[in-house]
Order: structure tokens, then C-alpha cells, then sequence
């Protein structure tokens, strides 16, 4: 690894500006060790390194020099698509360069990113409907004529709600395989041979565990065989891998089939043939109204189980809902002479019928392994059926099925130990850990606000104005140029109304915009404050002044009253753990540094992280937060940080 990462080395001579940093070639030699280990073992269960590199260190080149002179098949996961076009476009071409060769890698999607030439023929030949979509249309007529990949990237002119792409994607649950008619053409197919060459995949973390959760149920693969697998942005496996082993039954995925069937049937069947079938999914639609109107109006999630005991008619009412899938499933299956697509009609009516009865059913097999609940949106009414603890299915699943494993994120620990994913994810002693800490100078060139003693504790009453207040003040003293997080869509819109008609820099807010236009915005307009919750606390990559203070409403505690949440902590205090501490706090702690991270993202960016919740030392629990915290000075005062941007500005013009 020392020729590649030295000061003189190969990349050096390859990269302008490249400066050698000891915790990426540090890191580089332990992942080279576990590839080495794990080829080596033979014992059926794979070697795993967990490394959490913070900002500055350079873990993708630290994971993929190794990799590639491993000679094995890796498959690198991640969480975003930006991390992926970055490691494709960006850092295989470098190494290609460095070492002189093509290196065959290829970035797999999901399914649903490619057009199915079927679907695609069959929408086409039935009856036009709007001006708008005859232009949609047209432009993916003359794309599919260019295209080589078919991948929906490719369409950055296509709306992301359009109702046209589920047509004719490329679903799993719709694919006819080798029975195709356009079989020869389609895009996934050519897809899956390439991959077959290639010696990395690059991949989200959804596809990956889809295909786990294929090949568990043994349903075959979308992924062809490889000997190692190495996850970056590691911390969200435990949520993604979650859904991916439980069971989900839709109102809208059962609208979704009927759908298919009449669209289907306008091209196969007879008008008489026809009309039966719509006329009988008229009637399931009638059920599946009754079913829906089974649920409280109220939107978010809830536990099944409450409102199970509660109703009398559960289970007929279930049971009248999962015959007629069966029935359904019956008459796709006799209308097979038409071609092979309506039994795909037919699996997926018996696959919605066992999710129905394995979900909603009032005798549940595995009811301490699941949690079952429901969620209520605009659209729909969802239930799942979720598995408590997730580390047994990576045991079955993932660590005896591959050499090695490499786990990597800027934000793996909490108080600086590994303790709190190695348990989540079921990961045992004998994995190696390695924590490599940011090389920017957070001690020079930041400052952490916290309110003084006496601001109101974030569940107060008086919280809300006060933080509006203190808000606005602190973005008068960075003149705009803010991040601004929060931890629910009321505190940023409480905050976005406050600041509307005060603050004389433009406020962007998420919600109004596209993330991605509201982020060049917040680039090109420095001095501008962008609000935002959720996705925007990562991925937000902003250097230099535009990004100048980071402000946090308060620690990201997730709401208790969700069911699979309430599952989990149930499940920790009967095992006799305290939950708040073991499962809580390291949540919130992982979360928060996240968005701590936004603000430092080169060795040349320097401002304030403020955190608004006096939690940080009032609580015993605060200490815990503090330690995962960068080492920064920490400021109680306004007038502090006012000095520290006023320095700021004389180093800046010395």
C-alpha cells in the first residue's frame, strides 16, 4: 500500500494536489489484511473489519486501491447514487490511469431504474390518452433508439412523480425471464451479462439486500457470485436490510396488479373474456375499499396488533380479502394460454394473498420475531410485518456466505466505541475495528455553540420562540451563509415563518425547491440560509464560505411512538438492557454527528457548529454526545461566536 499512498507515490503522480494522509494508508493495509484473511479462512464465515473514517481521511480510495489489486470480485455497496457516480466516474478512471489498465467495473440498479421493452410495446399499443403524455412518449421513443443502458438516469427531463415510468420499468414481480418476447433486447439482461465479467459491482444497499432476500426465500439472484463485500455509508445497514426481510401487503400494490391484468387483457382476450375479468376486479376493488376503511383515517404508523383485538370482523374481513386473491390468482392462471405473463399475474396474486394472511392474520407464526403495523399515507394504507432483530438474518444471509466484509462510514461509534453496531448488525469479537479520526483542524478553525445555562430544554413550553429567536441572531452574526437542520417539518416551518419577514438574506427551505436545485442555490448565493429536515442532515457536500455555520434545532431523538422503534427498545428491556442508553442515544448520537459533519469538508473551510439544545450539559446523557462530538472549543455565549467569525474574517484578509 506505501507505493500507492506515500508522498511520492502512485497516486501522487496520478492526482494533482494529492496530499498523503497516514489514516488512509492505514486504512488501505487493514482492508488489504481482511481480503487476504477472509480468502484464506475456509471456515464459512467471513473475515469483518469495521472502520469508521471521519471527513478528510480519503476512505474510497483507501477501500478500492486494495480492492482492485485483491484479484477477487468485489461488490462495493453504498447508500446514495452520488457516492456511486463519484466511485464510477470519477475514482475507478484515476486508478485505471494509475494502474495502467481498463478495470472491468459496473454500476448495478435496481430493476425499476431500467425500461422493459414489453411493457414498453405493450403501453405503446394501446389507446393514447393526454398531449403531455404523447410528448413523454415521443422523447423515450427517440431515447430508446440512442440508449445503450435503457437506465432512467439517463431522462433528466422526466418528471420524478410521472405515472408513465411504473408502466414500463422493468419490475421484478412483472418480469417473464427468458419467456419473454423482447427478451433479446432487454436491458437487465444485458446488464446481468456484463456483470458477470465484471470484477467490481458497484451497488445501492437496497438492490444488495434485495438480492440476499431472494436468494434466502430462493428465488434465485440478481447479483452474480463474489467473494467479498465491502459497505460504505455503513451506518443506515440496519434500516435498509430491515425492510428487505420483512413482508409488506399494499392497498396500492394490489391496485397495481388489477391494473396490469386490465391493461393486459386489452391486448390478450376476447371482449367477452374481458369483460369477466374486469368485472370481477370490480369486485375485489369493492373489498379492498372495505379493507382500507378497516383503518383509522389518521396518517403515520401504528401497531397492527391494537387494532386487530379491537375489531370483531378482523379476520373474515381479512379472510374475504385473501380468497379473492386467491380466486384471482385461479383465474390468471387458467387464462395462461394466452402467454406466460398471466402467470406472473398469478404469482403475484398468491404472493400478496401469503403477505396478507402472514401480516394480518389473527393466528401469527414468529409473533416475537415480527412486528406487525400499518401505516396510513395519502395514497394508501401499507401494512408490514418487520423483524425485531435484524442480526439474525445477516448471520443466515451475509456472513456465511462471502470471504470478507468491510463495514465503513465516517459514523460508526458512539462515545468512541464500536459497541452499539456491532450489536445491531449481530457482529461478534472476532472482528477487527480500526477508528480513524478527521485530520481538519476543528480545534483552529471551528467553534461549538451550545445555549447558555437557562435556555429552555427543548421540551419546554417557552422552547420554540426562544429558539426562533436565537436562530435569527445567530444567522445575523454568520450573515447567512447557513446549513440550518432540523429535527421535524414543524420546527423548520415554525422557524422558516419566523425568519420570513426579518431576515434581510435569502432563506431557502426544503419542500420549495428540488434538493438538488435548492443545493446550487445555497452554493452560488453565499450568503443564503438553507432549512431542512431529514435526507439533508447527509450527503450535503458544500465547501467554502457558502457553508459557513451549521445550526442544529435539537439532539435527533427518533419519535418513541413508532412501532418498530417501540419493538426494538421492548425487546432490549426484556433481555434486561436499558433501552434510552443502548439503543436510543447511540441512534440520536450517529444522527447528530452526521449533521455536525456538513460543515468541514476540505482543510481550507472553517465556521460554527450550534446546537441548540442545552440537553448537551444538563443531562447526565449529554457527556456521551460530547465525547462523539469533534474537538472543537465550545462557545455559550453569542458574543463568542461573534469573535470567532470576526477573527475569522481578519485571518481571511491577512
Amino acid at each position: 500500500m506505501e507505493d500507492f499512498f506515500i508522498e511520492n507515490g502512485k497516486l501522487a503522480k496520478a492526482l494533482t494536489g494529492f496530499e498523503p494522509r497516514p489514516g488512509q494508508q492505514q486504512m488501505a493495509e487493514a482492508v488489504a489484511e481482511t481480503l487476504a484473511v477472509g480468502s484464506e479462512r475456509g471456515d464459512g464465515r467471513a473475515s469483518v473489519l469495521l472502520v469508521e473514517a471521519e471527513t478528510g481521511i480519503g476512505k474510497t480510495l483507501a477501500y478500492l486501491v486494495p480492492t482492485l489489486l485483491s484479484g477477487q470480485r468485489v461488490v462495493i455497496s453504498t447508500a446514495t447514487i452520488t457516492l456511486q457516480d463519484q466511485i464510477l466516474k470519477k475514482e475507478i478512471p484515476l486508478l485505471s490511469k494509475v494502474l495502467g489498465k481498463e478495470i472491468p467495473a459496473l454500476c448495478m440498479k435496481g430493476r425499476q431504474n431500467y425500461l422493459c421493452h414489453y411493457r414498453w410495446f405493450q403501453h405503446r399499443s394501446s389507446p393514447q390518452t393526454s398531449f403531455t403524455r404523447n410528448r413523454e412518449e415521443e422523447k423515450i421513443e427517440q431515447w430508446l433508439s440512442q440508449t445503450e443502458t435503457g437506465d432512467r438516469a439517463e431522462l433528466s427531463w422526466l418528471p420524478d412523480k410521472t405515472p408513465l415510468w411504473p408502466k414500463i420499468s422493468a419490475q421484478s414481480n412483472q418480469c417473464l425471464g427468458s419467456e419473454c418476447p423482447e427478451f433479446s433486447l432487454c436491458f437487465v439482461g444485458r446488464l446481468r451479462k456484463r456483470a458477470g465479467s465484471a470484477r467490481v459491482l458497484i451497488v445501492n444497499h437496497h438492490l444488495f439486500f434485495s438480492d440476499l432476500a431472494l436468494r434466502k426465500a430462493g428465488f434465485g439472484e440478481i447479483l452474480p457470485r463474489y467473494q467479498s463485500v465491502i459497505f460504505d455509508e455503513a451506518h443506515h445497514l440496519e434500516n435498509v436490510a430491515t425492510n428487505f426481510f420483512g413482508k409488506h401487503f399494499s392497498h396500492y400494490q394490489f391496485l397495481d396488479l388489477l391494473a396490469d391484468i386490465k391493461r393486459q387483457g386489452e391486448t390478450d382476450l376476447s371482449s367477452k373474456t374481458l369483460k369477466g375479468v374486469v368485472s370481477f376486479g370490480r369486485g375485489l376493488k369493492k373489498r379492498l375499499e372495505h379493507f382500507e376503511n378497516m383503518f383509522p383515517v389518521q396518517r403515520g404508523r401504528y401497531p397492527l396488533l391494537p387494532l386487530l383485538k379491537k375489531m370483531d370482523d378482523w379476520q373474515e374481513n381479512i379472510d374475504n380479502l385473501a380468497n379473492g386473491l386467491e380466486q384471482l390468482a385461479e383465474k390468471c392462471g387458467d387464462l395462461s394460454v394466452h402467454g406466460e405473463v398471466w402467470n406472473s399475474f398469478a404469482e403475484r396474486s398468491g404472493l400478496l394473498q401469503q403477505n396478507l394472511n402472514h401480516i394480518a392474520g389473527t393466528e401469527q407464526a414468529g409473533a416475537d420475531y415480527y412486528i406487525r403495523w400499518y401505516e396510513r399515507s395519502e395514497r394508501t394504507v401499507s401494512l408490514s410485518a418487520t423483524p425485531v432483530k435484524i442480526a439474525n438474518e445477516l448471520e443466515d444471509c451475509l456472513y456465511e456466505s462471502v470471504d470478507s466484509i468491510v463495514m465503513t462510514s465516517a459514523t460508526l461509534t458512539t462515545g468512541g466505541d464500536f459497541k452499539y453496531v456491532r450489536e445491531r448488525l449481530g457482529i461478534d469479537d472476532s472482528a477487527k475495528t480500526l477508528r480513524l479520526q478527521s485530520p481538519f483542524d476543528y480545534k483552529g478553525r471551528t467553534l461549538l455553540y451550545v445555549p447558555e445555562k437557562g435556555f429552555p430544554e427543548a421540551n419546554s413550553a417557552e422552547y420554540a420562540a426562544l429558539l426562533c429567536e436565537r436562530m435569527y441572531q445567530l444567522l445575523l452574526i454568520s450573515r447567512g451563509r447557513a446549513l440550518v437542520l432540523f429535527t421535524s417539518f414543524r420546527s423548520m416551518d415554525l422557524v422558516a415563518d419566523y425568519l420570513a419577514d426579518k431576515l434581510q438574506y435569502p432563506v431557502l427551505v426544503q419542500g420549495t425547491a428540488s434538493r438538488q436545485a435548492l443545493l446550487e442555490k445555497f452554493r452560488e448565493e453565499t450568503d443564503s440560509v438553507l432549512l431542512a429536515v431529514a435526507s439533508f442532515w447527509e450527503g450535503v457536500d458544500i465547501s467554502g464560505e457558502s457553508l459557513s455555520c451549521v445550526l442544529i434545532d435539537k439532539l435527533p431523538f427518533e419519535v418513541p411512538s413508532d412501532p418498530v422503534i417501540q419493538a426494538r427498545m421492548k425487546a432490549i428491556e426484556s433481555d434486561g438492557g436499558k433501552p434510552f442508553f443502548s439503543f436510543q442515544v447511540p441512534r440520536a448520537i450517529l444522527s447528530l454527528r452526521q449533521g455536525v459533519g456538513r460543515l468541514m469538508r476540505s482543510t481550507r473551510d472553517r465556521g460554527v457548529i450550534g446546537i441548540l439544545d442545552i440537553r448537551l450539559y444538563s443531562k447526565g446523557y449529554g457527556r456521551i454526545f460530547r465525547s462523539s462530538l469533534p474537538p472543537s472549543p465550545v462557545a455559550r455565549s453569542l458574543e463568542e461566536v461573534e469573535k470567532f467569525f470576526d477573527d475569522a474574517e481578519m485571518k481571511e484578509k491577512a
